[in-house]
C-alpha cells in the first residue's frame, strides 16, 4: 500500500511568488516532487543541472528524500555578492 504525504514548493522571483501544495508518495525525492508539480515546464529558466534547492532554509540535493510537511525552496542565483554590495553602499 502506497502512502501519500503533503509538501509545499516555493519559488520566488522579483516580480512573482509561486507556492504550490503537492501530494506525493512517501519516499519521494525533491526531484520527483518538482517534476510532479510541473516546475520545469512552468519555469523554463530552471535547469536541473545548475539549480539550488533547500528544505526550510537548509540546502539539499535533488536526490534527498522528503518528509511529510516539507517545504521545497527553489533558490535563484545571486546577482551580486551581498557582502560587496553592502560595502559599496557604506562607501
Amino acid at each position: 500500500m502506497v502512502k501519500a504525504m503533503h509538501i509545499n514548493i516555493a519559488y520566488l522571483k522579483p516580480d512573482q511568488q509561486w507556492l504550490q501544495s503537492v501530494t506525493v508518495n512517501l519516499g519521494c525525492t525533491l526531484h520527483q516532487a518538482l517534476n510532479q508539480a510541473d516546475v520545469f515546464r512552468l519555469f523554463p529558466e530552471l535547469a536541473v543541472e545548475t539549480m539550488d534547492v533547500g528544505v526550510f532554509g537548509l540546502k539539499k540535493q535533488l536526490s534527498d528524500v522528503l518528509k511529510p510537511g516539507d517545504r521545497i525552496e527553489i533558490y535563484r542565483p545571486l546577482l551580486c555578492d551581498p557582502k560587496k554590495a553592502r560595502r559599496e553602499r557604506v562607501l
